[in-house]
């Protein structure tokens, strides 16, 4: 028995110190590929195992290659692949229950290809594609491994995203530490993301100082992708759990659209800016702060969060700008921003702006945003500043706040943009006049001088995507007040060549400088075309009645206005003056009795911008009920759906004017004839 023990117990040692001289990690292999091609669901293999055991085991793989899943076999490169990769665990610590551990990882020429298909198919989901899914469990929060030294050799990763339109190169490499510098880990991009070129050069601290809380992880990356340029650099203490941010993050571009791509925001088309400010995030928000800068010529500075977590993603805005031009916030009403929409429309014959209203992707982004301006730059414009605060939410736009200061008084406007089919949008509109001066008003036309307050409602309620369109096919109202004016002085622009605002004003029996007393507007919108319930217009010695339709489907006019004298010591209009055709370039045409007088069998016309056409007329109102009637009416049933009458202060109004009647027509003259016309009546006069 003794010797039968002896012999089995040399025989196993024997096979111990054989298994010892000849074991082979590779005799492995083949169950290793079993295993990994198994729980990844596509072809593994490793050509060779090496494992050194101890209480820190370090296990290496040679020539890993991870192959592409079912459905991707025409790419021609392997899903992953590394010359060798090593992992080295602490199995003590784990065995003890203090975690895992892993004081190393190292890959040799990592490659990867990863890949995304149009039709939402992609290669990095590891399931199984003949499975059948099942029901959600909830899942238990497992701590993060403690991670060691990573040093990663000629690192080269494919990015192809069908639906972001890229397809980039992540080329990455590690460094190590020297002194007391810490080892980094660097990051370049190249290739094209969302369609256009992208390129990166990103440093950033080793994975060993991302888990340390004690040691600052360090970021300084720049991006350029198309003509947009980023760079974010600083440092955040303890970045797993969103604490110690200290990250300053710049932008420059030619249009903030194009931040959409890497940002997730829509954001409208504006002119070229570049801004700068700190960056930080908790769990919840992702914060711009403090941020500062230029967007065309204005400045614009506040803060933006953005809760990615929800779907959409919400985004909480506070902006403030000190200077501010208006046309550099053109791109959010549709318009160009910039100067090009005024160049635009100078040589167009519309003067209603059709650019479909710029609201893009409003169904990716939840947002909330308050703006102020405290200062408004723009010579075209007599306002001062500007609050605005506007929502959207699930594809609607509430404007809750639009409002301008005009010296004392406010123009301010609220509505809502609903989607409507075919890229439309159901709208509707209010605007809110109080208390303009007409003097600052009329300020940037250089034409008009004098005072008064203007004050009333402009409603609207249309179905469009355009200025245009909306107009075109709206039904509301305008109910406007002009009261309390002052000295006017209205000169006409330059027409044909020939400066004649003079001229025609005596011509016409007008003096140049009449006191402006009253002036009413009520007329309503019914399918695009605006009609007249009351339009009056007097000054000391003259009173104009207006009749007829402004047709904004088509922009054009077909109005009559009438001019009598209220006093025996000046001229007055024998008749009606019709105006007719484009908005942008109308036709004035005297009445018979007009020409018959200023110019016998000749005929009379007269085209100058829309602009200047109400500064040909003196306004004011004498003393008497006219206005105070014509008020009573507009506040009794005024087309805008609200009374005029506490927007302006003391008041005037109008009264109704004479139903249209047939328009004489007469014979356009030579611009050497109307000279003629004007020098002939002003010997009269």
């Amino acid at each position: 028995m003794r010797r039968a023990l002896a012999i089995i117990s040399g025989a196993l040692a024997v096979i111990l110190v054989l298994l010892i001289l000849l074991w082979n990690w590779d005799w492995f292999v083949p169950l290793v590929n079993r295993r990994a091609s198994a729980a990844l669901h596509r072809p593994v293999t490793i050509a060779h195992l090496h494992v050194r055991l101890g209480l820190t085991t370090t296990v290496a793989v040679d020539d890993l290659q991870i192959h592409q899943p079912e459905g991707f076999e025409s790419e021609q490169e392997l899903f992953a692949s590394a010359k060798k990769a090593t992992v080295a665990v602490n199995v003590w610590h784990y065995i003890t229950h203090k975690g895992l551990e892993v004081p190393l990882i190292a890959l040799d020429t990592p490659k990867g290809d990863i890949v995304a298909l149009a039709n939402g198919r992609n290669n990095y989901t590891f399931t199984d594609p003949n499975a059948k899914p099942q029901p959600a469990s909830p899942q238990q929060s497992t701590p993060l491994p403690k991670i060691g030294t990573v040093t990663i050799t000629d690192g080269d990763i494919r990015v192809a995203m069908a639906k972001l339109k890229t397809d980039m190169h992540v080329l990455l490499h590690t460094t190590p530490a020297k002194g007391d510098q810490d080892g980094t880990i660097v990051v370049d991009l190249k290739g094209r993301y969302a369609q256009a070129p992208i390129s990166g050069h990103i440093v950033g601290g080793s994975l060993l100082t991302l888990t340390n809380s004690t040691r600052p992880y360090p970021i300084d990356a720049r991006l350029e992708n198309g003509p947009t340029y980023v760079t974010l650099r600083g440092s955040v203490d303890d970045p797993l759990h969103f604490k110690g941010t200290k990250l300053v993050l710049h932008f420059a571009g030619p249009d903030m659209s194009l931040l959409y791509a890497l940002t997730g925001i829509p954001i409208p088309q504006t002119p070229s800016y570049s801004i700068s400010g700190n960056l930080d995030y908790t769990a919840a928000h992702i914060r711009f702060t403090n941020f500062a800068g230029k967007m065309g010529s204005s400045d614009i500075g506040g803060t933006i969060a953005v809760d990615p977590q929800t779907k959409p993603i919400t985004v909480d805005a506070n902006l403030h700008s000190h200077n501010v031009d208006l046309k550099d916030l053109g791109g959010f009403i549709g318009a160009k921003p910039g100067h090009e929409e005024s160049k635009k429309a100078a040589t167009s014959n519309r003067i209603l702006p059709s650019t479909p209203i710029n609201v893009p992707k409003l169904n990716s982004v939840n947002a909330h945003l308050v703006y102020k301006g405290d200062h408004i730059e723009n010579k075209d414009m007599p306002l001062d500043n500007i609050l605005a605060d506007i929502v959207v939410q699930d594809g609607a736009i509430t404007i809750n706040k639009l409002n301008f200061a005009v010296g004392n008084g406010t123009l301010g406007l609220s509505g809502a943009l609903d989607p409507a089919a075919n890229g439309q949008f159901k709208t509707h509109f209010k605007v809110d006049v109080s208390r303009l001066s007409i003097q600052r008003l009329m300020k940037a036309t250089e034409t008009f001088k004098g005072e008064g307050t203007l004050g009333g409602h402009i409603t609207l309620a249309a179905t469009g995507n355009s200025i245009a369109s909306l107009l075109g096919h709206g039904d509301g109202g305008v109910t406007l007040v002009v009261d309390h004016g002052g000295d006017v002085s209205a000169l006409l622009p330059d027409l044909m060549g020939l400066k004649v605002g003079s001229a025609i004003l005596s011509a016409l029996g007008i003096p140049q400088r009449s006191d402006l007393k009253c002036f009413i507007a009520d007329m309503p919108l019914r399918q695009g075309i605006l009609s007249t319930n009351s339009l009056l217009l007097m000054t000391n010695n003259t009173r104009t009645l207006g009749g007829g339709t402004v047709n904004l489907r088509n922009e054009t006019l077909d109005y009559h206005v009438t001019t009598r004298s209220t006093s025996f010591n000046i001229l007055s209009f024998p008749g009606r003056v019709n105006i007719s055709g484009p908005i942008k370039s109308p036709t004035i045409m005297p009445g018979a009795e007009i020409i018959g007088r200023a110019a016998a069998t000749a005929g009379l016309a007269i085209a100058f911008p829309p602009a200047a056409l109400l500064p040909t007329i003196q306004f004011g109102v004498g003393k008497g009920s006219a206005c105070e009637d014509a008020l009573g009416q507009a506040n009794a049933n005024p087309a805008a759906g609200i009374k005029p009458g506490s927007t302006t202060g003391a008041g005037a109004a109008t009264v109704q004017p004479n139903s249209p009647a047939s328009q004489p027509q007469g014979k356009k003259l030579s611009r050497k004839q109307i000279h003629s016309v004007w020098k002939e009546r002003l010997k009269q006069n």
